[in-house]
């Protein structure tokens, strides 16, 4: 009776840090208009993820830009939401961004507490990404760039885009598919390894410019 009570306790705290150490992370998917948002989060998504599209009417004529996109009878009203388990202490919460202006209100709270963003981009289109990446450039929160590969659009080497876009050098720009699991795995990968690397940078910097210690005490 004795060795039954007193092992429950011991069992309790074996299971506390695997609790401890789940870290459900967010993440966004933005760009313009028709660039790929939907699509990408329903390729990775884990589970049936939430889709908040509506037929396009004649409300939207003047607002929704359907050059280059003949074939587009859909946009999202609201958001997309999916989900993606990397391991079992690691799960993506992916959340798409609607890229119409007049959508932009939203923006501020499904950025509360992101961990990155991934900026979609159609390279025929490639201004219509200029408000995500001013946008996640002034908010400081990291994110990439993937130049998502329509079907019969040309290809141009993602330097050359960085150079178009104006971005920091740190800030990863990839091709993608957005259609592809594998392909959109790939993208979140990579951000996952860039907020990595730029929380370790700005610890760095944290660190060196910290005044030093020593002369604090030195009269004591």
């Amino acid at each position: 009776m004795d060795s039954g009570h007193s092992d429950a306790p011991r069992r309790r705290r074996a299971a506390a840090p695997d609790s401890a150490v789940f870290a459900p992370q967010k993440l966004l998917v933005a760009g313009g208009f028709a660039v790929g948002k939907t699509t990408m989060v329903a390729a990775i998504s884990e589970v049936r993820p939430l889709l908040t599209e509506e037929r396009l009417t004649t409300a939207s004529v003047g607002h929704d830009d359907l050059r280059g996109v003949p074939g587009k009878t859909t946009t999202t009203v609201a958001l997309d939401y999916g989900r993606l388990t990397l391991t079992p202490q690691l799960v993506l919460y992916l959340f798409g961004v609607p890229g119409q202006e007049r959508f932009w209100f939203m923006w501020d709270e499904l950025a509360y507490g992101a961990l990155g963003a991934v900026v979609l981009a159609d390279v025929q289109r490639l201004d219509d990404c200029f408000p995500s990446v001013n946008y996640f450039e002034k908010r400081g929160l990291p994110f990439i760039v993937a130049l998502n590969c329509f079907d019969g659009a040309p290809r141009y080497d993602p330097d050359e885009v960085r150079e178009a876009l104006d971005l920091d050098s740190p800030v990863p720009v990839v091709l993608c598919d957005a259609r592809e699991l594998a392909s959109v795995k790939q993208v979140l990968i990579t951000l996952v390894e860039h907020v990595a690397a730029s929380r370790a940078r700005t610890a760095e910097l944290a660190a060196s410019s910290a005044p030093a210690a020593t002369g604090a005490t030195s009269g004591r």
